[in-house]
């Protein structure tokens, strides 16, 4: 299959999917006798990429794989197509998801013990219901708490490949943004950058958020 028809037929599954794929999910588009070569995708998904230089959205790639979405500039005129408020999300939790991505794996107990105060089951709860977190194993002590790390749609949702991509504590200095638009001002602990990156998801998450009924249907965007 010639490259131009196989772009075709790729950014048509990228429009349609409303959400990142991968090679494989890629490449299963295909009957078994006409499956295109890895290599061959990545240079029409490169192509792509660069046709998409001056146009409204970008492709993306996420820890998922590569998606469609709406360039974070443009977000103050998209959001207006959505007439609901998008969901704020508290402090509190935003502080205990940072932790989380920084620290993984911790405790509920863990958590409390460096915020100084104690976490709501409904933190917890949205924490898990957002699939930002997930329970990986359970600490070998009386009660077997639950250890609790970030997941591949918390990548996804903030714009990022791999926890790689959150700056090292130690390194923090003045970076504009990581989502693209965490941002993240002077951390003189570690502990500070932590309360910084927080208020960043708080941003960024206030911009991303959509209605969910309108997700499954429009391209995705942050």
């Amino acid at each position: 299959m010639d490259n131009d028809h196989l772009k075709k037929i790729v950014e048509g599954a990228l429009l349609a999917s409303g959400r990142s794929l991968d090679i494989g999910h890629l490449q299963g588009l295909f009957d078994i006798d006409q499956v295109p070569a890895k290599d061959q995708l990545l240079a029409v998904l490169e192509d792509i990429e660069n046709e998409c230089g001056n146009r409204g959205y970008e492709l993306t790639k996420t820890a998922s794989g590569y998606r469609f979405q709406v360039r974070q500039e443009l977000a103050p005129w998209i959001n207006r197509l959505w007439e609901e408020k998008p969901k704020k999300y508290s402090r509190a939790l935003l502080e205990t998801l940072a932790l989380i991505a920084y620290r993984q794996p911790l405790t509920r107990g863990d958590i409390e013990e460096i915020r100084g105060v104690s976490v709501s089951s409904e933190i917890v709860k949205t924490l898990l219901e957002r699939e930002w977190v997930r329970v990986v194993g359970h600490r070998d002590v009386p009660g077997r708490p639950a250890l609790y790390a970030t997941t591949r749609e918390f990548l996804d949702y903030f714009n990022l490949k791999s926890l790689e991509d959150l700056p090292a504590l130690s390194e923090i200095r003045d970076i504009d943004s990581i989502d693209p638009e965490l941002s993240l001002q002077v951390a003189e602990t570690t502990e500070n950058a932590e309360e910084q990156l927080s208020d960043s998801l708080e941003e960024s998450a206030v911009e991303q958020e959509m209605p969910e009924s309108d997700e499954e249907s429009r391209v995705q965007q942050n």
